[in-house]
């Protein structure tokens, strides 16, 4: 059974009165505490009521779902397209008062994020997307709103490490325009987290019209974005953001930056020897 976005709680609220009791148990513990259940293994989940995996399963089940995955899938698009900033900021725990417990709250929030995309990495996608960087003609990356900053990030960076770079602001429509007249053959990343803005996935439905090889940095495989890009690196969150944090994705960019120059050998020290001229003839940096 396909479920539409937002459509979960309805789902359960329709079920509830024909679940067992520890079903309704499950039921409740998900509508009042979906930031906990959506990062919860079906053993976690049993443990949370005190019921076991089967009656987790059979839960999910009756609620129309093939399997967990696909429930868990559901609920983390109700709580990333449907929950306010006011709710997001409900459910952040914020601790007011303590600066010391929220410090260590956020960063070990950011710590077990940086993990997640750790044990996601596939080092086969990592390379493709290496020797996509590495061999176009141009590269256009692409953010919009909160992961604006990021593509800058990655952008500002890649045009260290090779010609022909540019960074794109994904709420700017004359971003189209570039893209349309962008060189045959040119790579566009475009960095996406959640809420996605429908701007930015007007604009990725470019590149795939042009021809163009498209690399997907997002934090979920529910990007609508997914189903347009050649390649897909994702770096799942492990909270929900109530302003957003863009710390797991910088991690990543990082780490691609990183290895993608020691795979550009010879070229590379020619492009930052360009660099380093043009820096010291134009009085670029402190002195």
């Amino acid at each position: 059974m396909t479920h539409k976005p937002g459509s979960l709680q309805a789902t359960i609220h329709e079920k509830y009165d024909t679940l067992t009791a520890k079903g309704k148990r499950l039921a409740d513990f998900v509508l009042l505490s979906p930031d906990k259940a959506v990062f919860m293994t079906t053993r976690q989940l049993a443990a949370a009521v005190n019921t076991s995996e089967a009656t987790v399963v059979r839960f999910v089940r009756q609620l129309g779902f093939t399997n967990y995955a696909i429930f868990i899938n559901t609920l983390r698009d109700l709580i990333d397209r449907e929950l306010t900033l006011v709710e997001r900021g409900k459910m952040s725990h914020l601790v007011a008062g303590s600066e010391d417990a929220e410090l260590d709250r956020l960063i070990n929030q950011d710590i077990r994020s940086i993990r997640a995309m750790h044990k996601n990495i596939d080092p086969a996608v990592v390379q493709a997307v290496r020797d996509a960087l590495k061999s176009g003609p141009a590269v256009y990356v692409m953010g919009s709103r909160l992961s604006y900053s990021s593509a800058h990030y990655m952008g500002w960076t890649l045009s260290k490490l090779r010609p022909g770079v540019c960074i794109l602001n994904g709420s700017d429509r004359t971003s189209m325009d570039q893209l349309i007249f962008a060189p045959r053959e040119s790579v566009v990343v475009i960095i996406a987290t959640s809420r996605y803005p429908n701007e930015l996935v007007r604009l990725g439905k470019i590149p795939r019209r042009q021809g163009f090889r498209q690399i997907l940095i997002t934090d979920s495989a529910s990007c609508p974005l997914v189903q347009f890009s050649d390649h897909v690196l994702i770096t799942p969150q492990k909270s929900i953001p109530f302003l957003g944090t863009p710390v797991s994705m910088i991690s990543l960019i990082h780490y691609l930056l990183h290895t993608l120059a020691s795979d550009m050998g010879e070229a590379l020290k020619q492009h930052q020897e360009k660099l380093d001229q043009a820096y010291l003839e134009n009085d670029i940096w402190f002195n």
